[in-house]
């Protein structure tokens, strides 16, 4: 865990199933380029202005909350400033409404007011091959994350990786975004405004940072925004259908119909979306044998609906939701997960088969001799 000089409060915890969300496999997937594992178990990043920690122990999940520099520059009152029965009232009051402010974030984060358990059972119902997946791959929640972090964080990913990615995004927040607060060596900033991606000199400064033809993307979409539709215009293509939202993000510069899927699914509301990327295409081949209709080689927007289209009608509603799960499952950082499962019972056979071997051989001598086996003779062991 890191240190920390600005802490104002003790962690606190939410009852939460691991089969209902694990967080080594939802914060690490590709939803989300803000979280980092600062020790075992732990998991560092930011969220609605806030920097978070988070980590889960048995049915639990536990969080803590830094203070923002913001916010210690803005209090209005001091130790000096209150006799100490008022101010023990004014802190516990303060520390009531962030507690219930902080566990309504976390809960819209996480999207918490989804019964996942039932999904998981859904799909496996529908689909033999997700439920094979769903043991190893339990907890693999969709994030609802704000819009304009998601879609600009979206934009960075063409023809990109997970790790290149996270590093982009951190360069982005850390040139532009509000300063946070400081854990150790490590500086936390918020995602960058509308209006600050906007500004003119921010694609020659994205392009020094090394971001290439999508810094142009970047600075464009976010202008875009702002002159044509509106700082509030993003988060309420929440409030409009599928379709309607998907084609209002493709009119924005570095934005395709995978890029708006994912905004779709991500951050806007759309548990039908159906991001289709290579390695999703190549999934629908290999383990549902998908054939598309007009023989495509590669990923057109006719083929991005086939794909899309076969999982709704496959998984149902929450189809962008499943999609993730078997999306995670191809990752390879994660191919390990496959084989533990295995290798466990593997070690069991093999136990089970020289504990068999070995008490024949007991009950040989036994008989042999015709008198009791000590203990000690009885000891198996597998190295």
């Amino acid at each position: 865990m890191a240190n920390l000089s600005l802490g104002r409060q003790i962690w606190r915890s939410l009852e939460l199933t691991r089969s209902e969300l694990r967080l080594e496999l939802t914060l690490a997937c590709g939803q989300s380029f803000r979280w980092r594992e600062t020790a075992e178990g732990h998991w560092t990043g930011v969220m609605g202005g806030r920097v978070w920690t988070l980590t889960q122990l048995e049915n639990r999940l536990w969080y803590y909350v830094y203070e923002n520099q913001q916010d210690l520059a803005h209090r209005t009152w001091t130790e000096e400033d209150c006799e100490p029965e008022i101010k023990y009232k004014v802190d516990v009051k303060a520390e009531g409404h962030a507690y219930r402010e902080e566990e309504k974030l976390l809960r819209n984060y996480f999207q918490l007011n989804v019964n996942f358990e039932e999904l998981y059972k859904d799909w496996g119902e529908r689909d033999p091959h997700f439920k094979k997946l769903a043991d190893t791959f339990s907890g693999v929640r969709m994030l609802r994350q704000d819009p304009t972090e998601c879609l600009f964080s979206f934009i960075c990913t063409s023809n990109n990786h997970i790790s290149r990615i996270q590093g982009m995004v951190e360069r982005l927040c850390q040139t532009l975004g509000t300063k946070l607060c400081q854990l150790d060596e490590t500086s936390y900033h918020d995602f960058p405004t509308l209006s600050t991606l906007a500004e003119s000199n921010v694609e020659a400064c994205l392009r020094d940072l090394g971001f290439g033809y999508r810094a142009k993307f970047l600075q464009q979409s976010a202008k875009t925004v702002l002159d044509f539709h509106g700082p509030n215009w993003l988060s309420g293509l929440r409030n409009v259908p599928y379709q309607e939202a998907r084609d209002a993000l493709r009119t924005l510069s570095g934005v395709g119909t995978k890029v708006a899927d994912c905004v779709c699914l991500m951050s806007l509301d759309k548990p039908e979306a159906v991001p289709v990327d290579t390695h999703v295409w190549q999934i629908a081949k290999r383990d549902y044998k998908f054939v598309s209709c007009h023989g495509q080689k590669t990923i057109t927007d006719k083929l991005h609906r086939e794909i899309g289209d076969f999982f709704r009608n496959l998984w149902g509603p929450y189809a962008g939701w499943a999609q993730s799960v078997l999306f995670c499952s191809d990752l390879k950082k994660f191919q390990n997960l496959k084989q533990t499962p295995v290798t466990k019972n593997l070690k069991r056979e093999i136990k089970c088969e020289e504990d068999t071997v070995q008490s024949k051989i007991i009950k040989q001598e036994n008989n042999k001799n015709k008198r009791p086996v000590s203990n000690k003779n009885t000891k198996t062991s597998v190295k």
